[in-house]
C-alpha cells in the first residue's frame, strides 16, 4: 500500500491548482477534502455539483493510488453520482471512498459525500477507473 505522504506529494505536484487534501489512505479507501471557498459556492449558497463530482473524483484517484501504486495514468471513464441533500456552505467537504473491485483493468468504487461535522450525506458517487496496460 503506498503511503499518504506519497500521493498527497503526487498529488501536490500533477494537481497544484486542486483544492482537495488526502486525510487518510487506508487498505482499498481514502478520505479525502475539499476546502470549500467562495468559489466553490452557486447561487443560492450551497456547495456546487461539480465540487461535489470533484471532490468524489480526487477520493477515488487517491484510494486507487493507495492501493495500486502511483499510476499518472488511471482514468476515469465514469462518474455517476447522486445527490442526497444541500451541503453547508460554510464547512469542508469530506470525502469517504472504498474500493469495491480492484481487478487488472478496472477498478470501481465508491464515495460517501458530507458537509464536516455532519453524519448526514450530501452526495453519493461511484466511480469506474481505468488502468493502463503494462
Amino acid at each position: 500500500m503506498t503511503k499518504l505522504k506519497d500521493i498527497s506529494e503526487f498529488l501536490a505536484k500533477e494537481f497544484p491548482q486542486s483544492p482537495c487534501s488526502v486525510d487518510a489512505i487506508g487498505p482499498q479507501s481514502a478520505t479525502v477534502r475539499y476546502r470549500v471557498d467562495a468559489r466553490a459556492l452557486r447561487p443560492g449558497g450551497t456547495v456546487s455539483g461539480p465540487t461535489l463530482m470533484t471532490t468524489a473524483d480526487v477520493g477515488l484517484y487517491a484510494a486507487i493510488l493507495g492501493e495500486v501504486g502511483i499510476i499518472a495514468l488511471a482514468v476515469t471513464t465514469n462518474l455517476n453520482i447522486n445527490f442526497l441533500r444541500k451541503p453547508s456552505a460554510d464547512k469542508d467537504i469530506i470525502g469517504e471512498c472504498k474500493l469495491i473491485k480492484v481487478g487488472r483493468k478496472l477498478i470501481i468504487g465508491e464515495v460517501a459525500l458530507y458537509s464536516e461535522g455532519d453524519e448526514r450525506m450530501v452526495a453519493h458517487a461511484v466511480g469506474t477507473y481505468a488502468l493502463p496496460s503494462v
